[in-house]
């Protein structure tokens, strides 16, 4: 009897813990997010949307989803995972956009305020961090030697320059890269037949193919590509890769989502919304 007793207070104990373990799995909205500001330094970037919260839900978080854009489809989602708190690279409220709460807009927004839901969303600051950035994720995924920024007076340089691990023809790379990310990629041929240096710039970042030719780089890579892209490519002799906007940039806001979770002992799940832009 009295082992039995012992047993059972054991259970107890254990029930117990783990209770008081689910009850501190929490962190405040506030903390989170001053948190982020600081480890993504927002403040220094002069950027076309608000960096950091951008629609405040309930104070306490336990269940983080993150995604490229806080699109309905990643919204309904997230209501459907209970989560407190939606992190995104591509949020709200942009600079030139139509200021009325209607429509598209309207029932975003709805979304997220009936559920208590928070946006948090970090734009240029995810794009630039230099471990956690998109820039840097993508160089991790492709496996490429990072060498410095693509604007090198700029300490807030958004893309980045570097090297292939042995060089490599421009139809290796591409294979290359539609293999790690998943889909087709664009190339323009025009640069040397062994690309061994290039730059590269995550999302709608096409008009820094410039910046790469001035360096000297065999080839450059980035989201998308626009009409002229093709012109500078073949009048200044460098490969143009376009990746996909929303490929090139899926890996940042999983990043900062995994230190979140690892930071706070808090869940944080990444849901992809297809896109083939």
């Amino acid at each position: 009897m009295v082992k039995l007793f012992s047993y059972f207070r054991i259970i107890r104990i254990i029930k117990c813990f783990w209770e008081d373990k689910e009850k501190i799995m929490a962190v405040s909205l506030k903390q989170l997010v001053n948190y982020c500001n600081s480890l993504l330094s927002s403040e220094k970037y002069r950027d076309y949307c608000p960096n950091g919260l951008q629609v405040e839900g309930c104070h306490e978080v336990k269940r983080i989803i993150s995604g490229v854009t806080a699109s309905q489809a990643l919204l309904d989602r997230a209501v459907e995972l209970q989560a407190d708190l939606i992190l995104v690279h591509h949020g709200y409220f942009w600079k030139g956009e139509a200021e009325a709460i209607v429509g598209m807009k309207k029932r975003r927004l709805q979304t997220l305020l009936s559920h208590d839901i928070s946006l948090l969303a970090y734009h240029l600051p995810l794009d630039g961090h230099p471990d956690l950035g998109n820039n840097a994720c993508l160089a991790e995924q492709l496996e490429l030697q990072v060498l410095g920024g693509l604007e090198p007076d700029n300490p807030l340089s958004i893309g980045l320059i570097g090297r292939l691990a042995e060089p490599l023809s421009a139809a290796e790379l591409r294979q290359k890269i539609a293999m790690v990310l998943g889909r087709e990629v664009l190339h323009i041929d025009a640069g040397p037949q062994q690309i061994e240096t290039l730059g590269w710039c995550t999302g709608a970042a096409q008009g820094y193919i410039d910046k790469a030719a001035e360096l000297g780089l065999d080839a450059y890579i980035s989201g998308e590509i626009s009409e002229p892209t093709v012109h500078s490519a073949r009048e200044l002799g460098i490969h143009y890769f376009a990746a996909g906007h929303h490929a090139t940039e899926r890996y940042g806001v999983q990043a900062l989502g995994e230190r979140l979770a690892k930071e706070f002992d808090i869940e944080h799940q990444f849901v992809d919304i297809d896109n083939p832009v």
